[in-house]
């Protein structure tokens, strides 16, 4: 970059958020890393600061469930760093379960932060992007193309956002907005630590499908023991944001690649179930 460009980026505290604010500030963006808690920014600015890059890191309270406080925050952005460039939406939050089991309250609470604030943020910074003909990122998931057991709500959700985004990518166009999906496949961070699941009792409440789940955690847990790391993910963020020309949908590892191809390939939809009745243990 040849000159000084905004970012905003959501769910900075930890993993791929946190690796996307350095990498970003190494390349010379400006960003404006938000999150829930402020107060929990001290791991970021110890690693901006280490690489050299913690005067471009400016640390903002954002929570995207509150629409008025996503707006304040982006109407605050671009006043204070004249204008805004970019914008990756990251924030997430998991939910294992099933919906005979778990109910309805916590897929909502899902939707919420995974799908709806994330439409509220960009509808908050289009105006700006529009401006500055920026970038819109979101990182959605490997579950937001193919639905994996027990996430029903997570993919629900993260499928929401690539229809959203892929239906507004070429509206943004017009205007000058480039939108891409990044989708990572497993990543060792926080996020999958923060779920602090109890699978012992996860299991034994599941009632009917508690075999399934077992297997199924059982699965996941090898799968995350090979995962990819958040910077190696949050590198193609860094990637996207400087691209001349972005693709809408870009996957962060050769695993991801091929396990999105698989689906997109299947037309039926028989290998996909074939490969989820395997993580559930069915025969």
């Amino acid at each position: 970059m040849t000159a000084s460009k905004t970012v905003l980026i959501t769910g900075t505290s930890s993993g791929i958020g946190l690796a996307a604010t350095v990498g970003a500030a190494r390349a010379g963006w400006d960003v404006v890393a938000t999150m829930r808690d402020p107060g929990k920014a001290g791991r970021l600015l110890a690693e901006a600061g280490a690489v050299g890059v913690g005067g471009r890191v400016h640390v903002e309270r954002l929570d995207v469930t509150d629409a008025d406080g996503i707006r304040s925050c982006v109407a605050r952005t671009a006043a204070a760093h004249g204008g805004l460039d970019a914008v990756v939406n990251n924030a997430g939050a998991g939910l294992v379960g099933t919906i005979e089991v778990s109910g309805m309250d916590p897929v909502r609470a899902a939707m919420e932060v995974n799908y709806f604030g994330v439409v509220e943020v960009t509808k908050a910074a289009l105006p700006h992007l529009r401006a500055s003909r920026g970038r819109l990122v979101t990182v959605t998931s490997v579950g937001g193309a193919v639905g994996q057991p027990f996430n029903e709500a997570y993919c629900a959700a993260k499928f929401a956002v690539e229809g959203f985004m892929e239906a507004l990518a070429s509206v943004a166009a017009t205007v000058g907005v480039r939108v891409t999906v990044v989708e990572p496949g497993a990543v060792a961070s926080e996020f999958v630590a923060s779920q602090r699941l109890d699978v012992r009792a996860m299991v034994a409440d599941a009632g009917p499908y508690g075999p399934a789940l077992h297997a199924y955690i059982e699965r996941a847990r090898q799968s995350f023991g090979n995962a990819q790391s958040a910077e190696a993910a949050a590198a193609t963020i860094a990637e996207v944001l400087d691209a001349a020309d972005p693709p809408f949908r870009v996957q962060t590892s050769e695993w991801a690649r091929g396990f999105v191809g698989a689906k997109l390939a299947d037309i039926d939809g028989s290998a996909v179930q074939a490969t989820m009745a395997q993580w559930v243990g069915a025969t």
